[in-house]
């Protein structure tokens, strides 16, 4: 499935076969003198007083035998969000219908449904349109032309590069997270970030012998029981002249996650491609500060592993020395996504010294138990940032609650053998035990925020502005915390 969008001033509606219009609630149109003849507005008219109208947000019906006439209902007061979700729903009710050469007059939007509404709309239709399907040997073609006519079809340039931005590293996350694990191991990965290099993005790449020479065995032990490589992979934009702190942006990265020697039970374990999702969020967000020039610095700092079991593999009990000198006892490998994030968090706080660092990972099970697919969870050691984030998500559609951090967990994370061990073994509160010791690793007391997404990144349903499969939560989102308060 493919969205072309074209935009016109003008365009004569006796030449449209498909024609959109904004109405209010009630279906009545407010200005249709400007667009059809006396007989037509009738016809329309008494059409639309015989439909069942209640609890509807689209209603289509032929006005002659080579036009059809859709009618889109706006509500008084409309969200940016709500805006973006009734283009969404429109390209369901587009596909379901088999539209497919659709004029929309925005000239027809006489109520106020706030700035740039035409593009918020087409924004989310074009979210909502993203289909992962080239592995399919037989491909659907059912290509749709949304032509985009009258005044407000023109909003700016600047607005058109931001709705592109965020849908090309929206779709860019999707990309990575749908790919299955015999394509997109670490090794493939790694060389498709550097590929954002042509963005004007600086693109490092650590192997296993830097990595090594730098002492990050935490994230190395994840990785070394797969063939593959493992990684840790930093990408950095500069939109500002001024030598400000950047924002630092860290995600989980593990492509594969078999749970290692602790393995995983084999129900639903292909479902592990998406375990590096966090890592495809920074990438996607990075993407897009690039392509619309942010005006900021920031940094994304991934760790790219794969979790095997082997000969070679990492062994329940195992300690090992992380990047910051703490120790940790390995008490369960298929807690790995923490040792990732562990030596990836303190090399960010070391080498950058950023403003702040927010970390996504998919990190426990236990998230999805708490909150379910309606909300991340956040921890975090600021109120301010916190705040700001939980804002920009309610703007967005992408949620975030916030969960407790208290020096009182720290005892059920402390080892008898090292400095801490990965898993607590008593029990209860798997999530906040998780985050308590990835807080440990942030040791100069940056601001800092841990998403837990493991409920949000991946869908077997269609969400808002997603159509099933993985969603791409957390670009926006933080796209919108960035936008609001750093730019």
């Amino acid at each position: 499935m493919s969205v072309q969008v074209v935009y016109k001033n003008k365009a004569k509606t006796s030449d449209l076969s498909e024609v959109v219009l904004f109405s209010d609630e009630k279906f009545q149109i407010k200005n249709g003198k400007n667009i059809f003849s006396k007989p037509q507005i009738s016809y329309i008219e008494k059409v639309l007083k015989n439909k069942n109208k209640s609890k509807k947000n689209f209603i289509s019906f032929n006005i002659n035998e080579n036009s059809s006439l859709i009618l889109i209902s706006l509500k008084d007061s409309l969200k940016s969000f709500d805006v973006e979700s009734l283009g969404a729903s429109f390209y369901d009710f587009v596909k379901k219908n088999s539209f497919n050469n659709i004029s929309i007059i925005t000239d027809s939007v006489k109520s106020k449904p706030g700035k740039d509404f035409v593009g918020r709309f087409i924004h989310g239709l074009k979210l909502k349109s993203y289909e992962f399907n080239i592995y399919k040997s037989k491909k659907t073609k059912h290509n749709i032309t949304i032509n985009i006519i009258g005044k407000q079809s023109s909003f700016s340039i600047k607005n058109k590069l931001k709705f592109k931005a965020l849908e090309e590293g929206t779709n860019f996350t999707k990309d990575l997270v749908s790919e299955p694990g015999n394509i997109l191991h670490p090794d493939e990965y790694a060389k498709r970030l550097l590929k954002l290099k042509k963005l004007g993005l600086r693109v490092t790449v650590y192997d296993k012998k830097k990595l090594k020479k730098l002492g990050m065995n935490a994230l190395i032990g994840v990785g070394q029981g797969s063939i593959r490589g493992s990684y840790l992979v930093t990408i950095e934009w500069n939109g500002t002249k001024s030598k400000t702190k950047p924002l630092a942006f860290v995600g989980k990265g593990v492509c594969f996650d078999t749970g290692g020697i602790s393995l995983k039970p084999a129900r639903f374990m292909e479902d592990m491609t998406y375990d590096m999702a966090g890592s495809a969020v920074v990438a996607g967000l990075m993407k897009n500060f690039a392509i619309r020039k942010a005006k900021i610095n920031a940094v994304g700092v991934v760790g790219l592993v794969e979790n095997m079991p082997g000969g070679n593999a990492q062994r329940p009990g195992d300690i090992v020395k992380s990047y910051s000198g703490k120790t940790i006892e390995v008490l369960n490998t298929d807690a790995e996504g923490r040792l990732v994030l562990a030596d990836a968090l303190t090399f960010t706080e070391k080498k950058f010294r950023p403003n702040f660092i927010v970390d996504l990972a998919t990190l426990t099970g236990a998230i999805i138990v708490c909150l379910g697919s309606e909300y991340a969870g956040l921890f975090s050691n600021d109120d301010i940032i916190s705040k700001k984030i939980f804002d920009a998500g309610e703007k967005v559609g992408e949620k975030v609650w916030r969960l407790p951090l208290h020096k009182n967990y720290d005892k059920l994370m402390d080892s008898k053998n090292a400095d801490v061990q990965n898993i607590n073994y008593v029990g209860g509160a798997g999530s906040t035990t998780a985050a308590q010791f990835l807080q440990r690793f942030i040791i100069n007391k940056t601001p800092w925020v841990h998403l837990d997404i493991a409920g949000m990144a991946f869908s077997k349903y269609a969400g808002a502005l997603n159509s099933g499969g993985a969603t791409g939560y957390g670009v926006r989102l933080l796209n919108k915390f960035v936008e609001d308060n750093y730019e």
